[in-house]
Order: structure tokens, then C-alpha cells, then sequence
């Protein structure tokens, strides 16, 4: 599904590739699997989100993948902005999701904030 929506606009370039082989290697993706999933025609659809908390779902777990190493780096913060895109939010939504998220996954949120996700 991630490597479907990276190529939303058509085409992967070298720098989102180098982020997609970064998240095979994260998931565990053999290169066999990881092949299949790079044809423009292949046995992977893409389901689409039926709701809000699905679409919400999946840009979670990108970002499980994403922090797997404890780190968002710029590559792959520009492929989560386009997969959340990919999922039906606006820009200006996805940056602020992405936003929030980020300080979430990082642990920079306040004691107000912390208590409110107990």
C-alpha cells in the first residue's frame, strides 16, 4: 500500500526509493516480495480506508514503521506527507497530522498533553 500511494504522482524517483528499501528492510520484505510489490501490476491491491479512523489507523502504523529506528528523517517525513495525502487528507491536514504525530512519537508533548492521551 505504501509503495502504491508513493506512486500517486506517477513515478519514484531515487530518494523516495532509497526511503521505500529502508521500510522493506524495516518490515522485514524479502527482496522477492519487495519486487512484486514495486510492478505496476501486482497481487497487492490497494484496499482503500472505508472510514476516518481507518485512514487514521493506517497513517499510525506508517508511523510505527517510520519510528521503528526512533527517527523521522526528511525522506521519509515527505513520503508519510504523500501516503497521507494518498489516504484523502488535505495537505494542510496531513502536515498537521504529521506534525502532531511526530511530536508524539518523539515524546515531546507536555504533562497536560501526556495526561490527556492516559
Amino acid at each position: 500500500d505504501v509503495y502504491k500511494r508513493q506512486a500517486v504522482d506517477g513515478h519514484i524517483n531515487q530518494a523516495e526509493l532509497v526511503v521505500l528499501n529502508r521500510f522493506s528492510n524495516k518490515l522485514g520484505i524479502s527482496e522477492q516480495e519487495y519486487a512484486e510489490v514495486m510492478k505496476k501490476e501486482n497481487k497487492y491491491p490497494i484496499d482503500p480506508a472505508s472510514s476516518a479512523q481507518a485512514r487514521l489507523e493506517r497513517l499510525y502504523d506508517l508511523f510505527k514503521i517510520v519510528f521503528a529506528d526512533h527517527n523521522i528523517d526528511e525522506e521519509e517525513a515527505a513520503l508519510v506527507l504523500k501516503y497521507a495525502i494518498g489516504l484523502g487528507y488535505s495537505e494542510s491536514d496531513a502536515q498537521k497530522l504529521i506534525k502532531r504525530s511526530t511530536e508524539i512519537f518523539t515524546g515531546r508533548f507536555s504533562f497536560e498533553e501526556y495526561q490527556s492521551l492516559l
